[in-house]
């Protein structure tokens, strides 16, 4: 039976899943199983509670709860309210949520005891929070969620316009202060549709998503999300164990995982010569992934899988897209000389063009701003996947949005790059990163790549020191693990060496070790170069 979406409320989906296939597992967690049913009665439960706490159409709501049935029912909950949930890393730092959360002015608050300690403690939302509600437990007298005289019937989902607000999705803050991107429910739709008719995802499929956000999806598509015992916020110090033993349990067919959990797990189980046969896609995304990175993988799973690396930004996601195949058959080659990771194809429906590199914003879209392929410069984006803009960052608008004349907009990734003769994007960095020195700017994928190859380096960052115009490029040096952290000045020679034999890195001759790269908590996997920036800066004072 093929489930039919009416309206354009996200949390229709289900409600179409729940219909077509009730006992089928739509959440597995802990040993224990949702069905499809379960998790829409549980969902309509909670829906109806919150309405009657007032919460409803329009309330910016923020959400901390643990990955698990109830992030997923509570999750739906909201939507079918037509509230607009305010979704938040924890492991941003108390300092960074505060400000995330000033800016989204939320009026309900919804979350596990802890979060409404962390709440007081920090004064989150004190000038907008009118109604708070606990999740899995009491704290000092706020409403808790469970409540016996909750009806336990169907709660029909609020008419919702596809323009209308959605949620409030924060970016990861690898390039300052995270912000609020608005979803609309349009942008969840297309969302939805891509993965189908892409990936060819549906009923019958097992995902084990590691990044929360991306599970949500799992329920709207009918496929079974399989939540794996982790600490979602370092996917990169993950044990091994607790992804490939519920792939093998469950026999997942399809996973999320950032690069960095794939070369953490993928090295583990070529070690131990773990093999993972039901695996048939994998997607990875987060930052670029490197072309090893996936030949370790695929020695784990059977020769039918494929790797998926879409590239986009929570701004705009998916833009591109590309697999290991394409990658390993045809442009690694390409990555190892230093031209850039190539990110594949625009998907469809998505307009993708290069335009000169400015810091400055523009106010208008100009066809005469395309650059012509083979040019390097910042990459813009216009689609159904593209967000409108910034919850309450009308600066963040200005410097990132363009409007295009027909009331719609084009996204600047921040990212640049240059299309082929294919039609296919390569990415070179971020337009933030970029190294401008006196004699032109370097980019910090290209130049990384050639000091990679070193054996003993598990990766590099390019870094500029020194005023903008007349930077030194410095490139910082993470060792393997068992190197010795310090390096020594024969090791620096060599991996110096690499860079001496490509024009476009000749003229990096500073080298930095340094024990362990800081990186964003999302992924574990986007360096924060302006941190490692700082530092060189010190060290070669």
């Amino acid at each position: 039976m093929t489930a039919v979406l009416t309206g354009c409320n996200i949390a229709t989906r289900l409600d179409a899943q729940a219909a077509a296939q009730p006992d089928a597992p739509a959440v597995i967690h802990r040993g224990e199983t949702l069905t499809f049913a379960q998790l829409r009665r549980r969902c309509d439960r909670h829906a109806h509670r919150l309405a009657s706490l007032g919460i409803g159409r329009g309330t910016r709501t923020v959400l901390m709860v643990k990955p698990g049935f109830d992030f997923f029912a509570l999750t739906f909950a909201l939507f079918k309210l037509g509230a607009v949930p305010v979704l938040v890393d924890p492991g941003m730092g108390l300092k960074n949520l505060g400000k995330c959360l000033a800016e989204a002015a939320p009026e309900a608050f919804v979350g596990i005891p802890m979060a409404h300690f962390a709440r007081v403690v920090a004064g989150w939302g004190k000038a907008t929070l009118r109604r708070h509600v606990t999740v899995g437990g009491g704290f000092l007298g706020v409403a808790r969620l469970e409540a016996d005289d909750t009806p336990d019937t169907p709660f029909v989902a609020t008419p919702t316009e596809p323009g209308d607000t959605a949620a409030v999705l924060f970016t990861s803050g690898s390039t300052g202060v995270p912000k609020g991107a608005v979803y609309q429910h349009a942008t969840f739709d297309a969302q939805v549709a891509f993965l189908r008719d892409h990936f060819g995802f549906g009923p019958g499929d097992v995902d084990l998503p590691t990044f929360p956000l991306f599970a949500l999806f799992d329920a709207a598509l009918g496929v079974t999300a399989v939540i794996p015992e982790m600490d979602f916020t370092r996917p990169g110090s993950v044990a091994p164990q607790a992804i490939i033993g519920p792939i093998r349990q469950y026999g997942v067919t399809q996973m999320f995982g950032s690069p960095a959990l794939l070369d953490r797990v993928g090295r583990w189980g070529a070690a131990h010569g773990d093999k993972l046969p039901s695996l048939r896609h994998v997607i990875s995304a987060g930052a670029p992934v490197p072309p090893h990175v996936m030949e370790t993988f695929h020695t784990l799973v059977g020769p039918e899988a494929t790797i998926h690396t879409p590239y986009g930004a929570t701004e705009a996601l998916p833009v591109a897209a590309i697999t290991s195949r394409e990658v390993l058959g045809e442009t690694a080659a390409a990555w190892a000389r230093g031209e850039g990771t190539c990110v594949g194809r625009p998907v469809g429906g998505v307009e993708l063009a290069v335009i000169p590199i400015s810091d400055a914003p523009i106010g208008a879209w100009s066809d005469d701003l395309r650059l012509p392929p083979g040019a390097v410069g910042e990459l813009a984006v216009r689609g159904p996947i593209v967000s409108r803009g910034y919850m309450n960052r009308p600066d963040h608008d200005a410097a990132a949005k363009i409007p295009d004349g027909h009331g719609g907009v084009w996204h600047r990734m921040g990212d640049l790059g240059r299309l082929d003769a294919q039609g296919r994007v390569w990415f070179l960095g971020r337009k933030t990163h970029r190294v401008r020195a006196s004699g032109g700017d370097l980019f910090t994928i290209p130049c990384e790549a050639i000091f990679n190859q070193h054996p003993r380096v598990r990766r590099t960052a390019l870094v500029g020191v020194g005023p903008v115009g007349a930077q030194r490029p410095v490139i910082c040096v993470e060792l393997e693990a068992g190197e010795a952290r310090g390096g020594s000045p024969a090791l620096a020679a060599e991996i110096l060496a690499l860079g001496a034999g490509y024009a476009h890195t000749a003229g990096v001759r500073e080298l930095l070790f340094h024990p362990a790269f800081p990186v964003d908590i999302r992924h574990n996997a986007k360096i924060f170069r302006e941190k490692l920036a700082a530092w060189a800066t010190g060290k070669l004072r």
